[in-house]
């Protein structure tokens, strides 16, 4: 996306700085209308763990409640969430999935069926500097169980990365890339019984 500029005329004959116009904070409201505007997503991801490592892959979202991350060889693993329940696949394990609630991640607050940054119990820091908006929230409920914090580009608004921390304090950053809207991802992407029963064969 480009970003708008300015001339800064100057009084020394024939120089003129052109400098990036400062943006405006993204209000709440219209980052819930970003995510309320579409059912589904896809596009690239990479992934700073919070050893450092890095890792690529596919990310698939269907709203409410879905997500899938394909990571790229040579990691072999796989996360989904659906059906209210995260999975973590390890492709070097013969062992079925690990499990948990989706609605102990703060993953699940961009996931809900109607996203609503307006309930101010959630937002912890709302925040630009000037190119970016960052929003921090968790569940206001269970904290305990960590924050998002996403960070947004304007004009048209869109999600460029989120960063959670878990409830052990370490934090993943998750940079999206290429994402598009509103194709047709089926259900079977984020069924976490069909993937295994598709694995145990």
């Amino acid at each position: 996306m480009s970003i708008t500029r300015r001339s800064l005329l100057m009084s020394v004959p024939a120089l003129a700085l052109v400098r990036p116009a400062l943006a405006d904070r993204i209000p709440l409201d219209e980052i819930s209308r970003y995510f309320n505007s579409f059912t589904t997503a896809e596009g690239e991801f990479t992934q700073i763990n919070p050893d450092g490592s890095l890792a690529t892959g596919r990310i698939y979202i269907r709203r409410p409640g879905r997500v899938r991350f394909e990571y790229d060889p040579p990691e072999e693993s796989l996360v989904m969430a659906g059906g209210g329940q995260v999975a973590i696949f390890d492709g070097r394990s013969n062992q079925g999935p690990t499990q948990y609630p989706l609605s102990r991640t703060p993953l699940n607050l961009i996931l809900e069926e109607t996203v609503d940054f307006g309930n101010r119990d959630m937002i912890v820091d709302h925040m630009d500097d000037g190119t970016t908006t960052t929003v921090v929230a968790q569940d206001p409920e269970n904290p305990q169980y960590g924050s998002i914090r996403l960070v947004f580009s304007a004009q048209p608004t869109e999600l460029r990365q989120w960063v959670v921390r878990d409830d052990t304090g370490a934090e993943t950053t998750v940079i999206l890339g290429n994402m598009r809207f509103d194709g047709d991802l089926p259900a079977l992407l984020f069924n976490i019984t069909a993937e295994v029963d598709k694995r145990g064969r």
